[in-house]
């Protein structure tokens, strides 16, 4: 699929225009901060200068004397609703109850008449602790006798994602997943070449252009939610249990979405907003800052150790890995990650044995939830690593080491799964070729190639209607959420070619759980393939109904009907679906709808939907003076089946190709102690304009290949997985030196080189 330039999107109020082939938005977006309600009040959250501590008393009796003050909501004045929320684990309260498990865990929200009264009263909250001793790290939670950040165990929720059972007792560990095949210990023993080491990933955040934000509005009709959230009816299923209200007496609304990247997956601020219009009995906002979402959710940094085993020929014929994944004080959807980094560290490689034990830990840090990548980039990073270690021992190129090791398409690199669906081979060959690896590299230069397997499209639950009218208009009703990836886009363009209408006739009605069908989720870069196979069925069901109307009109059987793009034709007439509609109820404005249901069976059965290819290529320069890394050469592979919208695929490839950098040289959230050193603005280091590649190449590959509309696959993580190994590597080309912590930051880096030199002169003396 061609262009003539780049696509330029600004997604908004539903108004498309097409220009030269490309599609174009246009407007002022709505996002939940603009929304304003009747008689709205204000939230402000008093935190926790503790990172775990027993709560002994609260007194909010001063605060309620302030002006504009209407109610203080704290863990004490919870009585008549459930308090405990959690999708994977049902542990996570509105607010601290008996006692804090993270420095700047909310222990009670101030409502007021403007969020300056609300923000002042804040001080008058008088609150006694009893500071408890805290487990910070994996290895303190871990450890014999230590401080339990929960006492007790907690049940599983409805939206766990997998069948691993949960922890039975009160333990430290949140989630053990354990992944084996074959017979590891013999094919260690029989390897000729071993590698092995431990890894380290940091915590970072996913630093969206949008904080949190949620409005609440509790009143004898139900609850009603404005959000920031991916996924509002995992959020309208946790506020139901909230409240103990049928699902039709909740309703979450979610307008366009600032950015999420994992990080508004599944329920976050929405409960305690509710609670307090549920105290105030009044409309309510909370909206959190930058540095509030920080306090938020993270990924989950890791510790993996891991060896890797080949025979003489250079084949890979074992891998063991242990797992510790950092999940901080509650579960949010970290045992989901767990079973996920389980899977993907094995990559895209044929290796008959394998023995992976993950577990997700609690410490008393920020709480670890989703993250683009989801697992993957934790596991990617060393096993990609070992992947050029292995390469050198065999004293063969990395790249002809993996394709040797790559599984073909329909070749099962996971038992029970899906077999791979994707040319890898053909992948790594386009960025090889962009790459000019051949090249001779200049001194203090270093490339690299890399590559992963993701196992996408979580559960294939997903439904949509289609409103087809008289006018040549069509609506597609979904609960797929806008959040700047284009996705909405993407599902007005196939309802426009599936219909035959223009683009600019077709609007998308986003996320309302009283309005649109149910939709398990806007994530596992699913959209495309779930939802927009799901808008084409749809289409294609109100394409029948119109065929049988149209029958009955001309007087014919349906099957005597040729159907054309737009309408229908039968001898010398032909109608438009304007005309059928039109003349079969006798009225200009009439409209019928479409439905389709997908479910896990037919072509879905089997897990994953797809799998999700990251296949990219850098070249960096490295100042030996000062340590620091600047990327030369980027190259993604885009491998999706079909671009649907070719400019926003290569938008979401340079986005995730972008975070990748992020976390493999600059980001990492920095505890002392207990306080999180760097969680605001301007002390997190995120890339800027001027560290992308000067030369960047963004390949895609269309073999359409997918369970998608046309043969679409999703994309939107691949590109970030492999890049932090790409980096590693290539730093290891360019210097000999080997680095196993992210990020390689310059005073890593510079560290390294030293204590290499200072090994040189003394071998030379």
């Amino acid at each position: 699929m061609s262009r003539k330039k780049p696509g330029e999107f600004q997604v908004v109020n539903h108004s498309v225009a097409r220009e030269d082939g490309v599609a174009k938005v246009t407007g002022r977006a709505v996002y939940a901060s603009d929304i304003r309600l009747e008689g709205m009040a204000y939230a402000k959250l008093l935190r926790s200068p503790f990172a775990h501590a027993r709560i002994l008393s609260i007194d909010a009796s001063e605060a309620l004397r302030q002006p504009g003050v209407i109610a203080v909501l704290h863990g004490n004045n919870l009585q008549g609703i459930d308090p405990y929320y959690g999708h994977a684990v049902k542990d996570h309260p509105l607010l601290a109850i008996g006692k804090v498990r993270f420095l700047g865990e909310p222990v009670a929200a101030v409502v007021a008449e403007d969020e300056r009264s609300a923000y002042e009263a804040l001080e008058s909250v008088r609150v006694e602790y009893e500071e408890l001793p805290g487990v910070l790290e994996v290895d303190a939670a871990l450890a014999d006798g230590a401080p339990l950040v929960h006492e007790t165990s907690y049940a599983g929720g409805s939206f766990r994602g997998f069948d691993d059972p949960g922890s039975m007792k009160a333990s430290n560990i949140c989630q053990e997943v354990h992944l084996e095949w074959g017979d590891v210990a013999a094919a260690f023993a029989q390897a000729a070449q071993v590698v092995e080491g431990v890894y380290y990933f940091p915590m970072a955040y996913a630093y969206a252009m949008e904080a949190y934000v949620s409005i609440a509005d509790y009143n004898d009709s139900g609850l009603t939610v404005y959000s920031s959230a991916q996924h509002p009816f995992i959020v309208r299923h946790d506020l139901a249990g909230v409240f103990g209200l049928f699902l039709n007496r909740v309703r979450v609304v979610v307008p366009f979405v600032g950015g999420g990247y994992g990080s508004k997956s599944y329920t976050k601020i929405e409960p305690l907003t509710a609670a307090c219009s549920w105290k105030a009995k009044r409309p309510v906002k909370l909206q959190l800052s930058v540095a509030e979402a920080m306090l938020t959710t993270r990924n989950d940094d890791a510790r993996v150790r891991i060896r890797t085993a080949v025979d003489r020929e250079g084949r890979l014929v074992a891998r063991e890995a242990t797992i510790h994944l950092n999940t901080g004080a509650y579960a949010e959807n970290s045992p989901l990650v767990a079973r996920k980094a389980a899977n993907r560290i094995v990559g895209p490689y044929r290796i008959p044995n394998v023995k992976v034990d993950c577990c997700a830990i609690y410490t008393n840090t920020v709480p670890a939830s989703s993250f683009r990548g989801f697992g993957a980039t934790q596991v990617t990073f060393p096993g990609e690593s070992q992947m050029d270690e292995l390469a050198e021992k065999l004293s063969c190129h990395p790249v002809e080491f993996r394709r040797k090791n790559l599984a073909a398409r329909g070749e099962s690199i996971h038992p029970g799964l899906r077999p791979l669906d994707a040319d890898l081979a053909g992948d790594i060959a386009m960025v090889v070729q962009a790459l000019e690896t051949d090249k001779p590299l200049s001194k203090g230069h270093g490339r690299a190639v890399a590559c992963s397997a993701s196992d996408a499209g979580s559960d294939p639950v997903t439904s949509t209607i289609v409103h087809v009218y008289a006018d040549g208009s069509v609506s597609v009703m979904t609960g797929s959420t806008e959040l700047g990836q284009g996705s909405h886009t993407v599902l007005r363009q196939i309802a426009a070619e599936e219909m035959g209408v223009e683009l600019q006739k077709v609007r998308v009605i986003g996320p309302d759980t009283a309005v649109t069908p149910f939709e398990r989720s806007t994530g596992a870069s699913r959209t495309t393939t779930l939802m927009g196979r799901a808008v084409l069925e749809a289409c294609q069901e109100a394409i029948v109904q119109l065929r049988d109307m149209a029958a009955e009109i001309l007087k014919t059987a349906p099957e005597n009907l040729i159907l054309e793009r737009s309408g229908v034709a039968f001898q010398d007439r032909r109608l438009s679906w304007q005309d059928v509609l039109r003349t079969f109820f006798g009225l200009s404005d009439c409209s019928i709808i479409g439905r389709a249901y997908l479910r896990k069976v037919g072509d879905l059965a089997l897990l994953p939907v797809f799998w999700e290819i990251g296949c990219t290529g850098v070249e960096i320069a490295v100042d030996a003076e000062t340590g620091r890394i600047c990327l030369e050469r980027l190259v993604t592979v885009g491998d999706v089946g079909l671009a649907i919208h070719p400019a926003m695929v290569e938008g979401q490839d340079l986005g995730a190709a972008t975070m990748g950098l992020g976390i493999g040289l600059y980001e990492e959230l920095l505890y002392e102690g207990q306080q999180l050193l760097n969680g605001n603005l301007l002390d997190y280091r995120v890339p800027r304009f001027s560290d992308l590649a000067p030369k960047i190449d963004l390949l895609l590959v269309q073999n359409q290949d997918g369970r998608g509309p046309y043969g679409a696959k999703g994309g939107g993580e691949g590109s970030l997985n492999p890049i932090p190994a790409c980096l590693a590597n290539a730093l290891y080309q360019a210097t000999g030196v080997r680095l196993r912590r992210l990020p390689l930051t310059p005073e890593r880096v510079w560290r390294a080189l030293r204590e290499q030199r200072n090994k040189g002169d003394n071998v030379g003396h």
